[in-house]
């Protein structure tokens, strides 16, 4: 990896040379802290991992460099989920998709010829010439479920997870209201939205059912099958 990162500057320097690009050096430390970790870093996590003996750079000017990056074909500017803009790496020849945790945000990469295979002849099948793809698998990571609590409230789960109602609590009022909505204990459910704020949607039976939150706290579920 470090000849294929040797490569990479050198190319960078090449190029940035030929179109004028102010300010090359400094622009190559920021090159050379991006790839010190194969991590997806924000604008914010690589001027932090440059330290302070290059206060003089500060998060524009990486920002611009990473975008001259892009724009290149040194970096990928990635979106996973949340909005947060990630780079991460872009090596030519070599590809890779995501799984991400909903839970902890922690992004694994994975590489499958199969799949890979499978992709371009599923293109093919529909007279389609594939250009590029990319895959992301959300989901929750094998730390996140070692961790996962057996039993707990319906706001706390994240979007996609698929669960069974284990019990109500809360007052007369509020079991009522839930029943009449046509929830019952042992219904599977799967959670369609829930933002940490405000409502969240559910589905069951194929149907959708929208909560407040202080209505689905009282709603206790554990994990179903996927």
């Amino acid at each position: 990896m470090q000849k294929i990162h040797k490569q990479e500057r050198d190319q960078l320097k090449k190029l940035f040379e030929q179109e004028g690009i102010d300010r090359l050096n400094e622009r190559l430390r920021i090159l050379e802290a991006f790839f010190s970790d194969e991590d997806h870093v924000t604008v914010e996590e690589l001027n932090a991992r440059l330290g302070h003996s290059h206060k003089n750079v500060g998060a524009e000017f990486v920002a611009d460099t990473l975008k001259l990056m892009c724009q290149y074909g040194f970096a990928h500017e990635r979106k996973f989920g949340n909005g947060v803009v990630r780079y991460e790496h872009r090596h030519l020849g070599q590809h890779h998709d995501h799984m991400i945790c909903t839970k902890c945000k922690a992004i694994v990469e994975f590489k499958n010829e199969q799949l890979e295979t499978l992709q371009l002849q599923i293109a093919q099948s529909h007279g389609f010439h594939m250009l590029q793809h990319r895959m992301e698998i959300y989901g929750i990571c094998a730390n996140c479920l070692k961790n996962r609590l057996a039993l707990m409230p319906l706001n706390t789960a994240r979007p996609g997870e698929r669960l069974v109602i284990e019990k109500f609590t809360g007052g007369a009022t509020s079991r009522m209201r839930l029943l009449s909505m046509g929830l019952r204990v042992g219904d599977a459910i799967e959670v369609i939205t829930n933002m940490n704020r405000g409502q969240l949607v559910i589905a069951v039976d194929y149907q959708r059912l929208v909560l407040g939150r202080g209505l689905a706290e009282k709603i206790w579920v554990k994990p179903g099958h996927s």
